[in-house]
């Protein structure tokens, strides 16, 4: 864990290693100026005249300005080493979860992620600025205050000593107290983030139902899970005040009755008033560095789990990686499933996919059919490799995908997903994100295949509309065929259409099509639908039965002779298009 967190202060290591050097020079500017005092007090008592008082007093104040000027450059390099530690860990935790297969995603979670990336890495910037800057300057501080505490008052200082194990005892404590409760309340970050999430996207959803109150419910038992476990923790941590508190003013106490007693008992031979003095300072110094220790403790206990947390998302691999020898291009888009079974998961009890042996030749136009849970989208992802096969084997252009460099298949394996995704941006960037450097001409192209030329002419600035986060500026179907655009933009040799026409109209989905079988011929067309009309003229049509190959071929053959299909055609035919209606 240490070595993840180290390896993320890189190019603000400089300024982590100024940061203690300045609060040490800070510590022992403070530390000697009691000592300067006391003697300055002593001279007072002793009946000096002013030249000594005021080159006391110059001396006190460039040693205070000395330490003032060492105390604002240490918390310049703290803030800047920690804000670029965070950084830098949040820039490394992003880069790991872009590398993350699907499985690794849903493992962790969306709504885990988000936490890790923003509450936790918040919190181990907290505990790295303190440990740079307090962490460095409490112990120095207890060290030389309680080495010039010795040279003031003698064997005096070690009323110090008996306190400190009595401290460390009750820190201890507090800490094993707290640390399962710290890691439960990460837990219930986790749940009330989720909620959040899951709330905001379908905020839609929720208003066409009247669900307010009930989602409010919901985010209020979250919430209030949260804040019963944080004040729980919270108020076993506040015992750290009330200790230190004692043990300040015990020792003010010890030390006022022992220096009074050696002061009056001496004539001030054995113990001056101005080491009195000092030694009061001394202790006060002594203990609010136990008390900053405190602090750090408690910091360090809360940012433990976050960085427990962040080591796991550093440490995961991805079960999606290129092979050291990958096969860096594609020769053609035939795919070959061969026995092929998968599951979610190693612990998953069900296959999604069983025994499936399929051939799809070069450039030809595939529909799947199917019920819900079939296995459908499942098994065009293994086309992509988002996920990789529990057996057999899936081959593109004759190759299992396992051989392939990752990026060099996924560029030419174009998916385009029911409920794809559109960013904020322009139409042009969003577009874009097939091919960076597409010009013009070749997004005009591209959505006059997709059918989304003529909504696009309607907005008044074309292709530089704005279009919000997640697209909900734009309509359904406005929203697939402008993700179908951009899949085609990547020119790929496979075109997966998973179920991304169930939002246009018969007539675009048919000239879409036409579109796609004239200018695309030698590109694999695998169209996943609901609709027969979507998939009766493709070469070839598979039908899936929970996650079994029911039957395969032609719109008429199946008519002839697959039940399943015969049906779901029959009642689409009894029932009419629902888009026609």
């Amino acid at each position: 864990m240490l070595r993840h967190l180290l390896s993320c202060i890189r190019e603000y290591k400089k300024y982590a290693i100024a940061s203690p050097f300045f609060i040490a020079l800070e510590v022992v500017f403070e530390c000697i100026i009691p000592l300067v005092t006391a003697k300055l007090i002593n001279q007072i008592t002793a009946g000096c005249g002013m030249d000594v008082i005021l080159r006391y007093g110059l001396l006190l104040v460039v040693m205070a300005m000395a330490s003032l000027t060492c105390g604002v450059l240490a918390g310049r390099a703290s803030a800047t080493a920690s804000a670029g530690f965070a950084r830098n860990l949040r820039r490394d935790l992003f880069y790991r979860v872009q590398a993350f297969s699907f499985s690794n995603i849903d493992w962790f979670s969306t709504a885990s992620l988000v936490t890790r990336l923003t509450t936790d890495v918040t919190n181990v910037q907290m505990a790295f600025m303190m440990i740079i800057r307090v962490a460095v300057r409490a112990p120095l501080m207890l060290v030389f205050a309680f080495a010039m505490a010795y040279v003031s008052g003698g064997s005096l200082a070690f009323v110090f000593a008996g306190i400190i194990p009595v401290l460390a005892a009750a820190f201890l404590m507090i800490f094993r107290r707290v640390s399962p409760m710290f890691r439960r309340v990460f837990r219930k970050y986790d749940n009330l983030n989720a909620s959040v999430q899951e709330n905001i996207k379908g905020i839609r959803v929720v208003k066409s139902f009247v669900r307010e109150d009930y989602e409010q419910a919901r985010f209020g038992a979250a919430s209030d899970q949260l804040r019963k476990e944080f004040t729980d923790a919270e108020k076993i941590v506040a015992l750290n005040a009330p200790l230190m508190q004692g043990a300040i003013y015990t020792c003010n106490m010890l030390i006022a009755w022992f220096g009074a007693k050696a002061i009056i008992r001496s004539g001030g031979v054995k113990l001056a008033l101005g080491n009195m003095v000092s030694l009061l300072t001394y202790s006060i110094q002594i203990l609010m560095s136990l008390m900053m220790l405190s602090m750090i403790f408690i910091m360090i206990t809360l940012s433990m789990e976050a960085a427990r947390r962040i080591t796991e998302v550093l440490d995961e691999k991805s079960d999606l990686v290129s092979p050291a020898d990958a096969v860096t291009a594609v020769p053609d888009g035939s795919v070959d499933f061969d026995r092929v079974s998968f599951k979610y998961g190693a612990d998953a009890r069900n296959l999604a996919l069983e025994d499936i042996d399929l051939h799809i030749p070069s450039g030809a136009t595939v529909g799947i059919i199917g019920g819900t849970g079939a296995g459908k989208t499942s098994l065009t992802q293994l086309i992509c490799r988002l996920y990789d096969v529990t057996a057999g084997a899936v081959r593109v252009g004759g190759i299992d995908v396992r051989r392939y460099d990752l990026e060099t298949l996924r560029n030419q394996v174009a998916m385009v997903l029911q409920k794809n995704v559109l960013f904020s941006g322009t139409i042009a960037e969003n577009l874009r994100w097939g091919k960076a450097d597409a010009t013009q001409e070749e997004l005009e192209r591209v959505c006059r295949l997709a059918q989304a030329e003529e909504f696009i002419k309607t907005f008044p600035v074309g292709y530089e509309t704005h279009i919000e986060q997640g697209g909900a500026n734009v309509s359904g179907g406005q929203r697939q065929r402008l993700c179908i655009a951009r899949a085609l933009l990547k020119d790929p040799k496979i075109l997966i259409l998973d179920d991304s026409t169930s939002a246009v109209d018969t007539r675009t989905d048919a000239l879409l099509r036409a579109s796609l079988r004239e200018t695309l011929p030698n590109t694999t067309k695998i169209i996943i639908a609901q609709r027969i009309s979507s998939v009766q003229d493709a070469d070839m049509i598979v039908v899936l039965d929970n996650g079994r190959v029911n039957d395969c071929g032609t719109h008429d053959e199946l008519m002839a002779r697959c039940e399943i299909y015969r049906e779901v055609a029959e009642t689409q035919q009894k029932a009419g298009d629902p888009d026609e209606a």
